[in-house]
């Protein structure tokens, strides 16, 4: 009797020293996993903050690249209108040559001859009254060359102006454009900026996903390690607790979890922790008569299940088909059904809250593998979980 306490004694501490190792790996991981994701967010922010300030310059290019567009349309007009003003410039001092040469011709008729030809035309007036005429017609030849030469100078005068002030515009038009260029090669070198840094941290955020889904698949592999352990340290507890008492049957471990209570139906998930749901109802299977009648729920050994809903146990034990199964009466005629556990917590009479603990999962009866066989029934009658869940 006492190698048997000794040896449940030895067991029970290799038991919890493997779940200690096992839970401070698992920790470890956790946090470099919490580590990851923080900086997933802070990379997440950086690359919005980024995304941000290059939509910001690609707007301010626009406006650049409208205001260049616009002074490129000034800078046509005034190129037109300097064109214009050159071109009337030119026929004014043309005009003026030739009017220029036409006065020089006179000037010389009028120095080789003299005065005589207009005193001759003025004595050949037949009265005073043509004589005045003629004075008159001789004095308006020189005022017209008088106000023909001021009208010269005046015009050559405003036509060089106006291109001065014109040629000014264009100058300053042509500084504005290069100004312009300027800022959009400017506000282009700092969206190319912005693109390389937006790359860079797209990059750190693909590495650090790729490091993130790697720690993520080293904790599963870890739960999973940790769940088989423990199943099998669980085993090696009730075999030799067991073994300490000299019984059989049915396999007992206390509750290692709180009620989980999952989803809005009427009943909890029985198996929360389950990998993949491997049967449903109804299914025909070869080695069954009638169709399945509850739902299979795969899930490593040693996996929690719970109450669907508060009730009474009345059954808690083993059966070579069920294995070690629990089933509790939930009043009004609704019954169900927990099959193939590795060991149960709960005991025949007892009253259990919705989502309180009841079993781990195993592959105890006929089973092909570790997994919770859930049954309900009405009346006897086994109906569809999903009507319920």
């Amino acid at each position: 009797m006492r190698k048997r306490i000794r040896g449940l004694t030895g067991l029970l501490l290799a038991f919890t020293m493997v779940l200690g190792t096992v839970s401070g790996v698992q920790a470890d991981t956790n946090d470099e996993i919490n580590a990851a994701e923080q900086k997933a967010d802070e990379l997440e922010e950086q690359k919005q903050a980024a995304e941000s300030e290059k939509k910001a310059l690609a707007e301010k290019l626009e406006t650049i690249i409208s205001e260049m567009e616009d002074t490129q349309e000034k800078l046509a007009a005034k190129e037109e209108e300097v064109e214009a003003v050159e071109n009337e410039l030119v026929q004014a001092r043309i005009d003026a040559n030739n009017q220029y040469e036409s006065m020089k011709v006179r000037i010389k008729f009028m120095y080789e001859g003299g005065n005589t030809q207009l005193m001759e035309m003025l004595f050949a007036s037949e009265n005073m009254g043509d004589f005045l005429n003629k004075a008159e017609y001789v004095s308006k030849i020189s005022e017209y060359d008088r106000n023909e030469l001021i009208k010269y100078q005046n015009t050559v005068k405003m036509v060089e102006e106006k291109e001065a002030q014109v040629q000014a515009e264009y100058e300053e038009l042509s500084q504005l454009q290069e100004q312009l260029v300027n800022q959009q090669e400017e506000v282009q070198d700092l969206i190319d900026s912005n693109a390389a840094q937006i790359a860079d941290i797209q990059s750190q955020i693909d590495a650090n996903a790729e490091t993130l889904e790697e720690l993520r698949e080293k904790a599963a592999e870890a739960e999973r390690i940790r769940q088989e352990q423990l199943a099998a340290a669980q085993a090696a507890a009730q075999a030799a607790a067991q073994a300490a008492s000299g019984s059989g049957g049915s396999s007992y471990t206390s509750a290692s979890s709180e009620n989980v209570v999952s989803g809005s139906g009427y009943f909890t998930h029985p198996c929360p922790g389950y990998s993949y749901q491997s049967s449903y109802f109804g299914e025909i299977r070869e080695f069954e008569v009638g169709g399945h009648k509850g739902h299979d729920y795969a899930a490593p050994t040693g996996t929690p299940t719970y109450a669907a809903a508060a009730g009474t146990v009345v059954i808690a034990g083993y059966s070579p088909s069920a294995g070690n199964w629990v089933v509790i009466n939930h009043g009004n005629g609704l019954t169900t059904k927990y099959m193939h556990h590795s060991s149960i917590c709960v005991t025949q009479g007892q009253y259990v809250e919705k989502g309180q603990q009841i079993g781990y999962v195993g592959s105890t009866g006929q089973s092909t593998g570790p997994h919770l066989h859930f049954q309900v029934e009405e009346n006897g009658v086994a109906v569809n979980p999903d009507k319920y869940l």
